[in-house]
């Protein structure tokens, strides 16, 4: 059995509580327009459920280089909260005097000398959205939860983007998405795409994007290269909400919104013993379970990757509010083990798993017909599954 040590893990959900480390280069001359705006919001982030605290620095080596850490009671209310529509038109003020920002985020493992939460105070917030955070089992000391163990990981980001197009324009999107060009693997001297899938469920696009280095950097290198541009020129006219590429602040606003984080991964850690086939399944969440139904489909995968006689390999979550997307790696078919690869490995889950779910209209499916025909309503539409060339 593969142990937590020897397993491939990040998760949003250990409930540890969360550091974020926000860098931020500013405009020549910017410094007090900053800090102006920042006094502006800094009431209004310091009321979000879940913020602890934050401190705002500035670099003694560099004046226009500042840092701001902020501290979350968990990974969960700061991911609510950089994915919310409030959250895009708090910061919005700020990019007229921010030229770069970089945005880190850590569960904490270890602290020396403080016995107590600090006092709530000032505003923790960000520009960008990204993965989700590595954790393990915590402990509590009064409100105080910290990791307990470190996970393991793989060197790997892995995000997702969503969005809609218009009903009745889903097979023109599909042929469009399916047949671009490739970008570069190489980003950078640190950077490299590793994997990219698009698939479709719906209406819905989902592309999911794992890259070696820095997330940010692969994402403003795919969207520049010119091969995507006109790719994503020519679905602009089908998409449900108007976007403009070319604009930094109406890109901005749309990548934010379209952000899709993983908020759980788990993978063996050693290699499969037969090639994978990888799938995606769609999980539409009632209002407000989003979260919810992210959390218990993580459990599942938690034991489904230590179970030797499970075909799930890996297995990614990905959430944002209300909308869930599963992507799995399977060693056999989908449907050989459906309550497994349908994420309710305990077989009364099915039930818990039905009343999360907005199209959960037909019952609890509890036989193997009926969790595969849940099962295949689930499942995305593949597009295109691109891998970089191995490094030699």
């Amino acid at each position: 059995m593969t142990t937590m040590s020897e397993r491939i893990s990040q998760s949003a959900f250990d409930d540890s509580r969360l550091r974020v480390v926000l860098l931020l280069d500013l405009y020549d001359g910017a410094q007090n327009e900053f800090l102006e705006v920042y006094e502006h919001l800094r009431k209004q982030v310091s009321s979000v459920p879940g913020h602890i605290s934050d401190e705002l620095c500035q670099s003694i080596e560099n004046p226009s280089q500042w840092l701001i850490t902020s501290e979350w009671e968990s990974a969960q209310p700061f991911l609510a909260w950089i994915n919310s529509e409030a959250h895009v038109e708090t910061v919005q003020p700020l990019h007229g005097c921010v030229r770069d920002t970089r945005s880190l985020r850590f569960s904490v493992l270890r602290e020396t000398g403080r016995t107590a939460p600090p006092t709530p105070s000032v505003a923790g917030f960000d520009f960008t959205a990204g993965p989700g955070y590595g954790g393990a089992p915590v402990r509590e000391r009064g409100r105080e939860r910290l990791q307990t163990a470190p996970r393991r990981g793989d060197g790997v980001m892995r995000h997702a983007l969503t969005f809609t197009v218009k009903p009745g324009s889903e097979a023109v999107v599909a042929e469009l998405l399916a047949g671009y060009a490739s970008p570069q693997a190489r980003v950078d001297e640190n950077t490299r795409l590793r994997r990219t899938s698009l698939y479709m469920h719906g209406n819905r696009v989902v592309r999911t994007v794992e890259v070696e280095g820095d997330l940010l950097a692969a994402l403003r290198h795919v969207s520049g290269q010119p091969e995507v541009r006109a790719v994503e020129e020519a679905v602009n006219p089908y998409l449900e909400q108007d976007r403009d590429l070319t604009d930094p602040a109406s890109a901005r606003v749309f990548f934010t919104r379209a952000a899709l984080p993983a908020v759980h991964h788990v993978a063996h850690g050693g290699q499969p013993a037969a090639p994978l086939r990888r799938h995606a399944l769609f999980y539409p969440a009632k209002d407000g379970c989003g979260a919810a139904l992210a959390r218990l489909l993580a459990e599942q995968d938690e034991a489904a990757v230590d179970d030797p006689d499970s075909p799930v390999e890996a297995s990614t979550v990905f959430q944002r509010d209300d909308v869930v997307v599963r992507l799995l790696d399977l060693s056999g078919p989908l449907d050989a083990r459906p309550e497994l690869a349908l994420g309710v490995r305990a077989g009364h889950k099915a039930g818990v798993l039905a009343r999360l779910l907005d199209s959960a209209k037909d019952g609890v499916p509890t036989t193997d017909e009926e969790l595969s025909r849940f099962l295949a309503r689930s499942e995305m539409r593949l597009i295109t599954d691109r891998r970089a060339p191995a490094q030699s």
